[in-house]
């Protein structure tokens, strides 16, 4: 996939609006996602990175994308607009840590929305490999939230 590509990708996209877009060809796949919340802002993920262009300025050529992440890692996402927490109160401790092992439907987090607490539960087992956001940070749809190490038989 060229910058020419890429670059009308984005043009057709805010042309028409969109609020997300995926497009996959000859192993390489480009995902387009904007909060409807931001229409400035574009999130586009390019072989399972993700990087902000500016509003007004084109997306960065192929080779200036930071290397894919592997495929043994997993990261979990926000589902919702809100507010991040690793525990359950500013007094409690937290869900997990860096290097915790966890299972899937283990809860990981919770986003606040709205006065409501989101327990965000994990989807694979594993063991937990950074944090991408602080406590008590705004994070909005689709946002990277936590890195997850696979399990050897997840990661196949």
């Amino acid at each position: 996939m060229t910058n020419e590509d890429i670059k009308e990708i984005l043009g057709l996209v805010r042309e028409h609006n969109l609020i997300s877009f995926e497009f996959e060809r000859d192993g390489a796949r480009i995902k387009i996602a904007r909060s409807p919340l931001s229409p400035g802002t574009l999130r586009i993920s390019h072989e399972g990175e993700e990087m902000l262009p500016s509003p007004s300025g084109p997306a960065a050529p192929p080779s200036a994308l930071p290397a894919a992440r592997s495929e043994k890692v997993r990261v979990i996402t926000s589902p919702i607009v809100g507010t991040f927490y690793r525990s359950s109160s500013p007094d409690a401790s937290p869900y997990v840590e860096v290097g915790s092992p966890v299972a899937k439907g283990q809860i990981l987090c919770i986003i606040e929305a709205m006065k409501l607490m989101n327990e965000i539960e994990s989807e694979v087992e594993g063991t937990v490999r950074a944090f991408l956001v602080e406590n008590g940070q705004p994070v909005e749809y689709g946002a990277p939230l936590i890195e997850i190490d696979l399990k050897a038989e997840e990661a196949s």
